[in-house]
């Protein structure tokens, strides 16, 4: 595989010397560093990369050049360069433009020139960008390999599984792939045992469980002491809030994960009202930098591990799985919602095989060229619909409602009104999928009048609804009937009251003494990437709180 391409584009000799020097003083020896002295030039050699199937990591371009400013110059790029991040470099004079230009043309960053030094200006923007990049282009680098086919539920689950963990991979495809058809031959291997890993040093794995997977790549899938002042279950924003603060302050701290850090939030292409990111930052983003700060301040992270019940042990916690279990003296649930599913004939079956619920922002480029559906009317639907359409033919979002703004924010709405490739269906659902082996076609169906449409299609996202999965909690702990979490003073006006002990509850407190709940799974919360966190950080003052009382 080619080494990713960084551009850099100036009008001015001196200027693009010195930025291509520093560009290949960090970066030369992962990346070719290519130059160009005006638009024009710019153009054609991203044409040329184009054709010779080299990827573009990254456009350095000035902003006041003749002929071609480096936003129209970006503008055009997108077409050969998609994915590619945007670095504009403006006098201060031009800032304003540049501020413009991150909503018009979602310019990544802008850098006011001169940069020096390049190891305090430069170079932390390029290495935020550039890890980003690489994050969503797992399959560029790597040692791990994946054999499996397209339409392959398992494939989608593993391949997803390392995407999430930042565990860079090839994919091999064994109907279109020469490549996965010779390394399946070489295995052994016959079609039930698709996919298959190959992990250097180790035998290959042969549709492994996830477990399998983690425990194969070094990940930690165990338990490191045999007790701990704080158990967090999930790791979305709220759960990686509460362990940088919770270890931080000097409490030994494990969080357990049923699938990859992030939660919902990881799955977002884009969040772009998270306080002090103008750009916004993807959910992937936000997920790495948040477990790099947990892992420096010491909390552990287990990976691939379902929790199936909670039980009390006098003042110990105890999260148990299948095999093993985790003590602690307190426990906090951050373990967030899940999509709710689409009951329609058909979508049961062809679920991970062109059905899925929520979308990586790297799924976005397998559907390059192609029809895709997207249902749901909040604010992850919207960004993953924006998401898809810089790929795909045409994106339809189909929506339940009759307006967009109900359940929209307005920057999303008026995103996707702009866009040529995405169409709104309002007053619709999918009544039926189709497909065999994989989807085919979906109906919508028109929620007035009853007309249905039969759509053809290989590609349906769904985003609708919020489903706790809290039964591993028991009947000790409360909740509502939809299954979300009751905490704090809610719990004194049940009926009959949930809370027993001679104290008042704390404000995230469950029912049970000791065991804590904040994000999407608690009843009531605010369903924002913000008030996740700020729960997550509230539940550890409330922990120590409730240890002194011990």
């Amino acid at each position: 595989m080619s080494k990713a391409t960084i551009l850099a584009v100036d009008d001015d000799p001196m200027v693009l010397r010195a930025i291509t020097r520093d560009l290949r003083t960090r970066y030369g020896a992962d990346y070719r560093i290519v130059r160009a002295s005006s638009g024009a030039e710019a153009l054609a050699a991203l044409a040329e990369l184009a054709l010779r199937l080299r990827p573009v990591a990254l456009i350095v371009t000035d902003q006041r050049m003749p002929g071609m400013s480096g936003i129209d110059l970006l503008v055009r790029a997108r077409a050969q360069a998609p994915d590619a991040r945007f670095v504009l470099l403006t006098a201060y004079a031009d800032t304003d433009v540049a501020i413009r230009a991150i909503n018009d043309i979602g310019l990544d960053h802008y850098l006011v020139k001169p940069w020096d030094p390049p190891a305090d200006r430069l170079y932390p923007v390029l290495d935020d960008l550039l890890d980003g990049w690489q994050r969503e282009h797992p399959q560029e680098t790597g040692d791990v390999r994946v054999v499996g086919y397209r339409w392959s539920d398992r494939s989608h689950e593993l391949t997803t599984f390392l995407t999430r963990n930042y565990v860079p991979y090839h994919w091999a495809d064994v109907e279109r792939d020469p490549e996965g058809q010779r390394l399946q031959a070489l295995a052994g291997a016959r079609i039930e045992d698709l996919p298959l890993v190959f992990v250097p040093d180790r035998e290959v794995l042969r549709s492994p469980s996830t477990l399998d997977l983690a425990g194969a790549l070094g990940l930690r899938t165990r338990a490191q002491q045999p007790l701990y002042d704080l158990c967090i279950v999930g790791s979305g924003p709220a759960g990686l809030a509460a362990a940088v603060y919770a270890a931080s302050e000097g409490l030994r701290t494990v969080v357990v994960e049923r699938e990859a850090p992030g939660g919902q939030a990881g799955q977002s292409a884009s969040i772009e009202n998270y306080l002090g990111f103008p750009k916004g930052l993807s959910g992937a983003d936000l997920t790495q930098r948040a477990v790099a700060q947990a892992s420096r301040f010491g909390a552990e992270m287990l990976l691939a591990r379902d929790v199936s019940s909670l039980q009390r042990r006098g003042p110990v916690r105890a999260v148990c799985f299948d095999s093993g279990e985790v003590e602690a003296r307190a426990v906090l649930v951050s373990t967030g919602v899940s999509y709710r599913r689409l009951e329609a004939p058909g979508l049961a079956a062809l679920t991970g095989r062109g059905v899925y619920y929520g979308a990586n922002a790297g799924d976005a480029a397998q559907c390059a060229g192609e029809d895709v559906v997207v249902v749901g009317a909040a604010n992850s639907a919207g960004q993953a619909a924006l998401n898809l359409a810089r790929y795909a033919k045409r994106v339809v979002l189909v929506v339940r409602g009759s307006s967009l703004e109900d359940s929209m924010s307005l920057y999303l709405v008026t995103r996707i009104q702009a866009a040529s490739t995405i169409e709104v269906r309002l007053h619709s659902e999918v009544t039926e999928a189709r497909g065999d082996g994989h989807l085919e076609a979906i109906t919508l169906t028109d929620r007035g009048s009853g007309d249905s449409e039969d759509v053809a299609v290989n590609w349906l996202f769904v985003f609708i609804g919020a489903a706790p999965r809290t039964d591993w909690l028991g009947d000790e702990v409360a909740r509502d009937a939809k299954g979300f979490v009751v905490t704090g003073p809610e719990l004194l006006s049940l009926s009959p009251p949930a809370w027993t002990e001679p104290r008042p509850p704390f404000t995230l407190e469950t029912s049970v003494p000791g065991v804590f709940a904040a994000g999407d799974v608690r009843l009531d919360s605010m369903k924002r990437v913000a008030s996740a966190v700020g729960e997550g950080a509230m539940s550890v003052y409330l922990v120590h709180r409730y240890l002194a009382t011990m």
